[in-house]
């Protein structure tokens, strides 16, 4: 009898919905070893952890591999379509709470918390309160966006709406821009902005896309939010920036190695949010990037094709394994 297989725990409400359409199991642990140990024989992997690619040498029973999510960077595209394996995501339901997490993190950068709260705590009422004098007004700023698609379009309506920015923008597919976004080189935008934020997906085209020459091009005083994949920005150069304050901080998501070890500079510098890759995470996400993984899961079991499939030219060899 073949099950679903998660690397993860998900949300009750797909878990429910799971159980009551097959046998549902989750992963004792992500690392790849565990993965592929206890994954063997499964129907359906979704899809929370990087899945090595020896995932998909002994597929007899794999149909799918569902991304609890957008990013397919965990799923090594290439094994599964050459397997006959269906990749199938949930985009776009996270999109606001990312966007929430831009704001968020962008006014306590411009309002200085960390350093306010520290020393609020540490050292009383006066000191917190003279970091007021260097706080900044996000009203008014011209906010840049690299990356226009669910993540950056909802940045974009938070920001222009809510806020009344300027936008710039940098995106593949310039003519998909919303209107009042005026489209930008990557190295105008950089140039132009107060505030930069990375949405776009992990590509060989957009790693090292915000490289020690772009850097060194941002406003004085500028910020960079990254909620898009930590190897997108070179971390020695952004590093050396945010010591010289040379650029005013740093809000990130997402690292080039993850879990971030203890010891990282980051860690030390005031001008830096830290956040261990949850800008897409709350209960209400996880409810429905848990259901909508959990829809397409089911639906690929009753025997057809997921409605958010991303491989559509695994189809032909995919119904020769699994004919409808």
């Amino acid at each position: 009898m073949s099950f679903i297989f998660s690397t993860h725990p998900l949300h009750r409400d797909a878990e429910a919905m799971l159980k009551a359409a097959a046998d549902l199991r989750v992963a004792s642990a992500p690392d790849p070893e565990t993965l592929l140990r206890e994954g063997e024989g499964a129907a359906i992997v979704i899809v929370r952890a990087p899945i090595p690619p020896a995932f998909f040498e002994e597929t007899a029973a794999l149909r799918a591999a569902v991304r609890h999510g957008a990013g397919l960077d965990m799923i090594p595209y290439d094994a599964a379509t050459a397997a006959g394996v269906l990749i199938a995501n949930v985009p776009a339901v996270n999109a606001p709470t990312v966007a929430e997490h831009v704001f968020m993190v962008t006014l306590a950068l411009l309002r200085r918390f960390r350093p306010l709260d520290r020393d609020l705590r540490s050292r009383g009422w006066g000191a917190g309160r003279v970091h007021a004098e260097r706080a900044l007004d996000l009203a008014g700023r011209t906010m840049g966006i690299i990356g226009m698609g669910n993540v950056g379009k909802a940045v974009f309506r938070v920001a222009k709406h809510g806020f009344g920015l300027e936008i710039v923008a940098n995106s593949r597919s310039p003519e998909s821009l919303p209107g009042g976004v005026r489209f930008l080189s990557v190295d105008d935008l950089v140039s132009t902005s107060d505030i930069v934020v990375l949405c776009c997906p992990l590509t060989p085209e957009t790693t090292g896309l915000l490289s020690r020459e772009r850097i060194a091009g941002m406003k004085p005083g500028a910020i960079l939010v990254n909620v898009a994949r930590g190897p997108v920005v070179d971390d020695a150069a952004l590093i050396e920036a945010l010591e010289l304050g040379r650029i005013g901080g740093a809000a990130l998501d997402v690292f080039s190695a993850q879990p971030l070890p203890l010891e990282h500079p980051y860690f030390r510098l005031d001008n830096v949010i830290v956040t261990p890759h949850l800008a897409g995470i709350t209960d209400e996400s996880m409810m429905r990037m848990g259901t909508g993984a959990a829809a397409e899961a089911i639906r690929i079991l009753k025997g057809e094709l997921p409605v958010s499939l991303r491989n559509p030219e695994v189809v032909e060899h995919y119904r020769r394994r699994f004919p409808a």
